[in-house]
């Protein structure tokens, strides 16, 4: 039953949030607005709203929901909240399914920089800086800070077991703090300016440098100033090297949007100290949000978990809510972020050329997407499928050494990962080395749960010759399914190390192989899909016996149970260095009493 216009005259003329339900109760949209009645007629008069999508969105709405909230910044917070909680089909929502990469200082009386993977907001375990666009650019800016500032690499547990310098020092990349080659203060003068030089105030560091430098020098300690020196003319080479030409002397993000149809790309630019150091984009579908809308939810979803802000935050066009928007953000935190849209100047320049990356990432991902169709257009009609294979999932199972059988599932839409959809499996019921027993168990156990949850795929492709394509066929017959597509997809003698080579797919009710051309692009998808799915398996196996293999002669040592074998083993590294360990260094370790040493000492004697 559409929605009743009528009752819009009931709806508060005050400050609030609205949300559009279908049917069947769910959230369409949700949206915010200064005056709720006023906001919501929009939608339903003629005219009142142009933007292309609303008519599909204004014929699903059957109910609207009102909370109203005392002030437009109560708005903004309720809006993006309850964005977060439903995930409405035409809101524009951040997904943490991509990784970030960055670099991260920790939190350690003796400092270290890592390079860190890490989804949505990072751990509050250091001081993070990045994201970078790939792992090869985070390792260049790393590799740069261990020539400059000489802060130790080695783990938590090798710091600990060090008796002499290791060849880093030698080599002028470690100042050893691990054996009291440099005091506690000048390992923290360190690790300030290495966090000053992630900040981007490069002229800062060198401006204390030469300080530095004149001060060894007037003490006639040359050959420290010629250290520092070198320092200094590797950091204003790197400089020199990185500087883009742009006025930005404080750290940006800049903001352009791309938007063709249905489909928006926005793309984020960070320049840092005045240096552009990365980009990512972001890619939104059916969304209701025009660009003010878009941006207001971008800024809100993406720094709350960004624990460090830029100074100013360049946006393509006005959003009403800016100032608001900028309070929020900078609540708790460290430093205020500006935020604008520039009209005119180098600063709207840098807003033009985000616009041309978002436009050229565009471009790119649709012509790779067209790629994709026309690839599973030609697989549909090669292997004779009866559908499009618009959802595929791929089954392997690993059984490496006939231990801890696993199985994984791996899905790809559209051509493309769909890590969402992958599903780990424990085999539970067969032998095993009984690899078929396996591959029936992991596909009853899919496939049941699919027909109940109506989440059935349209490809179903198993990794192996024509007798897994056989269970599998057993499968589906089992649960009267005949919608799914099925094919077998294997390498000359099973073999995972011979790249693009003598691929195999077997079909149903069909005796010979399909061999493909090395250049295929069906190959090279099927490829893709299979490896992904033996890559998911062996790494689940990897984790599940690597558990097994933890237990150790340490677990028989009377009193010592798994916190405190766990504390050994990160302080000593290995059972024989705690076996030959002495009363004096096992008591080092953090929760050992006298007692707990006696029994280590006792066993490891007996």
């Amino acid at each position: 039953m559409p929605f009743d216009t009528d009752s819009l005259k009931k709806f508060p003329v005050k400050p609030g949030v609205y949300l559009m339900k279908n049917r069947r109760g769910t959230v369409l949209y949700i949206g915010k607005a200064k005056n709720l009645r006023q906001r919501v007629r929009q939608y339903f008069v003629k005219g009142g709203d142009g933007r292309p999508i609303i008519p599909y969105l204004v014929s699903n709405v059957e109910e609207i929901d009102t909370i109203v909230v005392g002030s437009e910044k109560e708005a903004l917070l309720l809006e993006n909240n309850l964005i977060k909680q439903h995930k409405p089909k035409y809101n524009a929502l951040l997904k943490d399914d991509k990784s970030y990469i960055a670099l991260k200082v920790t939190k350690h009386k003796w400092p270290r920089v890592d390079i860190v993977r890490y989804r949505g907001k990072p751990k509050p375990d250091g001081i993070y800086f990045g994201p970078y666009t790939n792992a090869g650019a985070a390792r260049k800016t790393l590799d740069l800070l261990h020539r400059i500032f000489p802060l130790r690499q080695c783990s938590d547990q090798e710091f600990l077991r060090r008796t002499r310098p290791c060849i880093l020092y030698d080599i002028k990349r470690c100042v050893a703090p691990c054996v009291g080659k440099c005091t506690e203060k000048e390992y923290k003068e360190l690790v300030n300016r290495t966090v000053t030089f992630l900040r981007g105030h490069d002229k800062e560091i060198v401006k204390e440098l030469y300080k530095e430098m004149n001060q060894y020098a007037e003490a006639l300690e040359f050959e420290k100033a010629g250290a520092v020196l070198e320092t200094i003319r590797y950091i204003e080479k790197t400089i020199e090297g990185q500087k883009v030409d742009r006025p930005l002397g404080v750290d940006a993000d800049i903001l352009g949007i791309f938007r063709e149809g249905e489909e928006v790309v926005l793309v984020l630019l960070f320049f840092r100290g005045g240096r552009l150091t990365g980009a990512r984009h972001f890619n939104f579908s059916k969304i209701v949000q025009d660009d003010a809308e878009l941006l207001r939810t971008f800024l809100l979803q993406h720094y709350d978990s960004l624990e460090e802000l830029p100074h100013e935050i360049l946006l393509p066009t006005d959003v009403p809510e800016v100032k608001i928007i900028a309070e929020l953000l900078s609540e708790d935190r460290r430093r205020k972020v500006y935020l604008h849209a520039p009209k005119r100047g180098e600063k709207r320049a840098l807003i033009e050329m985000a616009h041309l990356n978002a436009e050229a990432t565009f471009k790119k991902e649709k012509d790779e997407k067209t790629i994709r169709e026309r690839t599973l257009l030609e697989m549909q009609e090669k292997f004779h499928l009866t559908r499009y294979p618009r959802r595929i999932e791929c089954f392997d199972v690993s059984n490496i050494s006939g231990t801890e059988p696993v199985a994984t599932m791996v899905a790809f839409t559209d051509g493309a990962k769909d890590s969402s959809r992958y599903r780990k499996y424990k085999i539970r019921t067969v032998d095993v080395s009984d690899d078929y027993g396996a591959m029936y168990e992991v596909l009853i156990r899919r496939f049941k749960r699919a027909q109940e949850e109506n989440d059935l795929p349209d490809l179903l492709i198993v990794d192996g010759g024509k007798g897994h394509l056989n269970i599998a066929l057993k499968v589906l017959k089992e649960l009267n399914i005949i919608s799914v597509d099925l094919i077998a997809v294997a390498k000359e003698q099973g073999r995972h190390d011979k790249g693009m080579t003598a691929e195999r797919v077997f079909l149903p009710n069909v005796k010979d192989p399909i061999l493909f051309r090395k250049t295929s692009p069906i190959l090279f998808l099927l490829q893709q899909i299979r490896d992904e799915a033996h890559r998911s398996a062996i790494t689940f196996h990897r984790k599940r016996r690597s558990k097994k293999l933890i237990k150790s002669v340490l677990d028989d040592i009377p009193g010592i149970g798994a916190a405190k074998r766990k504390k050994l083993l990160r302080h000593f590294g290995s059972v024989k260095k705690i076996r030959e360990a002495t009363k004096e260094e096992l008591l080092k370790v953090k929760g050992l009493s006298e007692r707990d040493v006696k029994a280590i000492q006792d066993f490891f004697q007996q």
